[in-house]
């Protein structure tokens, strides 16, 4: 795996998507690295989700890319007015030159040239761990700071604005040399889950350890699986059982999964066949290695004159990322938070020929523009009625820990 991300990062674009062989309902991301930039999809910040919708019924091939999190400006009548310190566009993609499945221990490559020479190219890749330097990260505000935001946002709540508010900070750098291949493979192996991708647009990375799916779409079936709900990890077999059944009957917690449960309901029941939308699984508890994580599993049946963007698009952006109800908390999200989020809270994914898609959340991702030589990630937390600020910015910092951890670790 390795030396096949030392050869694709040679090209402009590339994504691998991976799912770390854990079993996960619906299935999780499909193994492949999609390579090169056979076609890039051209979008103005104008009516893009058009612009994608005929860009998938006139190539019908693999697309490969990301949403933003201010692709919501052209969703609803929103704006962004934070700095943007790592500057994704709003949406990308890529119709890939090279496609590379892993299955097992077999590989297949899909290329118009000759797969014996890629597989060649890749085994001649050298892969080296190398040593790297402590990184300082600055937060986007201090504790206090943090602190009196959620007690604001609470008054939000009391007064009836709102019910739930999904509130981030960010954690940044300036002028950092990042070895992009060496993290994203430390950061699988600190933290593997089902939806990590390793992403490289122009001189752009999304390097994620993403337990969630946003939404996916397989035949005519739609499938969305919002996370809400943390707990850290115990130190033995009978802490994490113990840790476990305090999530599973934590009211808070409950709360906000089942309010981000009604919010997607409602998301997928504007592209769905009336009556088909159902809760396969509520308030399931997966573990991770760094997290317990509570996560439902919502499912439709997709209206058949609804195309399969206009289903992103109608559920866009994700509501575990936003809260309730959602165009209200993106203004105050926008008035509260001190960066703009960009691709963090948005999305990374393929659509395939016959317009199946999935795609991701971007959670526990760390974003680095290496000319900017920037990086950048976000960590964050439901707010509700019953939030105990102190205990929200701890959430973060468990959150934070399996990016910011990495990000200090001297290898040499």
């Amino acid at each position: 795996m390795e030396k096949a991300l030392i050869w694709a990062n040679q090209f402009s674009h590339f994504c691998f998507f991976n799912s770390n062989q854990i079993s996960f309902p619906s299935d999780p991301f499909k193994d492949l690295l999609a390579v090169g930039s056979y076609q890039g999809l051209y979008f103005d910040g104008y009516n893009d989700f058009d612009r994608l919708k005929q860009s998938v019924n006139s190539i019908q091939d693999w697309l490969i890319g990301h949403f933003s999190y201010d692709l919501k400006n052209q969703v609803e009548d929103l704006a962004s007015s934070c700095p943007d310190r790592m500057q994704f566009e709003d949406i990308a993609f890529f119709q890939p030159n090279h496609l590379i499945f892993f299955n097992g221990s077999s590989v297949t490559i899909q290329t118009p040239g000759d797969p014996h020479a890629i597989f060649n190219d890749i085994l001649n890749c050298h892969y080296t761990q190398q040593s790297r330097e402590e990184i300082s990260l600055t937060c986007s505000l201090n504790r206090d700071e943090y602190l009196e935001h959620i007690r604001t946002i609470k008054e939000h709540i009391l007064e009836g604005d709102i019910y739930e508010l999904n509130y981030c900070i960010e954690f940044f750098s300036e002028d950092v040399s990042l070895d992009p291949i060496n993290f994203f493979v430390d950061l699988k192996k600190w933290s593997p889950t089902p939806f990590s991708t390793c992403y490289k647009c122009d001189d752009r990375y999304a390097l994620s350890a993403s337990p969630e799916r946003f939404i996916k779409k397989h035949q005519d079936s739609l499938i969305s699986q919002p996370i809400k709900g943390t707990a850290g990890r115990g130190n033995s077999f009978d802490e994490d059982e113990f840790i476990k059944q305090q999530l599973r009957t934590d009211e808070k917690e409950l709360a906000e999964n089942m309010m981000i449960v009604d919010l997607v309901r409602n998301d997928l029941a504007r592209s769905s066949e009336p009556g088909s939308v159902k809760v396969d699984e509520m308030f399931g508890i997966y573990t991770f290695n760094q997290v317990h994580q509570m996560i439902s599993t919502v499912s439709s049946t997709l209206r058949e004159n609804v195309h399969c963007i206009d289903a992103i698009k109608n559920a866009f952006p994700m509501g575990s990322m936003t809260g309730a109800p959602k165009i209200k908390v993106m203004q105050l999200i926008d008035s509260y938070e001190k960066s703009r989020r960009g691709l963090y809270s948005g999305s990374i994914g393929y659509i395939t020929p016959n317009g199946d898609f999935d795609f991701n959340v971007v959670i526990r991702t760390l974003l680095y523009n290496s000319g900017l030589k920037r990086l950048s990630f976000h960590v964050g937390s439901a707010i509700t009625y019953d939030s105990d600020p102190v205990k929200e910015y701890e959430e973060c910092m468990l959150k934070a820990t399996s990016i910011s951890q990495l990000l200090t670790l001297n290898h040499s």
